[in-house]
């Protein structure tokens, strides 16, 4: 599997893009930049996409990406998440008032966006990919994903605070060949971290002993204004495992 980070932090600024990863141009998970960090020939050619929460970040950009392939496809995205998310997005982004209801354009028999609601725990084919969505400790439905494709599994946590769970599911694999997870804070705000179940690295470095062993640990969502102070405290870890995602649209082989 590729997997290509159109964007990998929890915000925005010039050189930094919300989260938005996509395996083999083809599965997107979370829609935070897939619009504003990809050619539209290329957003155009995705199939299916995983909505890990319901929070800006992860999916503002559904809104452009509509924009920008509607009429282009023949068919829709399907959306795969749970239901807590379905209804937030609905509500509060394809109202027709915020955007206009994609689900419905340009008809509802083939409408632009089109949503699956998916369980804690359950097990969805999408293609070549099997999909399992777990529970993860953050708010506005937070889930995490396991995706395999033949004998390679990736576990993607996203957003979350310390949790249990998702490690617990990824000790049972046999073909795990990375875990991409998140570090928001620097330690000093530690407790904005806390109340926003983010990780800081100190915390991260509890959640590793949670994790499968020598597999390779990438960290996402980093705040831009705190990516130099991050990078430091990661450093400090001293863990050959974790690579921080530093640059966006950088992509991985597995």
């Amino acid at each position: 599997m590729i997997v290509r980070i159109v964007g990998g932090h929890g915000g925005v600024s010039p050189g930094f893009k919300n989260t938005s990863y996509l395996i083999d141009g083809k599965l997107l998970i979370d829609a935070g930049s897939v619009a504003s960090g990809m050619q539209i020939d290329e957003q155009a050619l995705i199939d299916n996409i995983l909505i890990s929460h319901s929070h800006l970040d992860h999916i503002s950009d559904l809104a452009f990406l509509a924009d920008n392939c509607f009429g282009m496809k023949g068919r829709p995205f399907e959306i795969y998440t749970s239901q807590v998310v379905k209804d937030s997005i609905m509500k509060h982004l394809l109202n027709d008032e915020i955007w206009p209801d994609f689900t419905k354009l340009p008809n509802a028999e083939n409408p632009t966006l089109r949503f699956h609601t998916v369980k804690s725990n359950e097990t969805v084919q999408l293609g070549p990919y099997t999909v399992k969505m777990i529970p993860v400790n953050h708010p506005a439905g937070g889930h995490g994903f396991i995706v395999k494709k033949r004998d390679t599994s990736l576990v993607f946590t996203q957003d979350t605070g310390p949790t249990e769970e998702i490690w617990e599911e990824a000790k049972k694999l046999t073909c795990l060949k990375a875990i991409f997870t998140e570090v928001s804070f620097p330690n000093e705000l530690q407790g904005v971290a806390t109340a926003s179940f983010h990780h800081t690295p100190q915390t991260m470095q509890d959640e590793i002993k949670k994790m499968p062993l020598d597999v390779p640990i990438f960290l996402g969502h980093v705040k831009p204004n705190f990516q130099t102070k991050l990078s430091l405290e990661v450093d400090a870890l001293g863990n050959d495992r974790i690579s921080l995602l530093s640059s966006d649209d950088v992509s991985f082989v597995f």
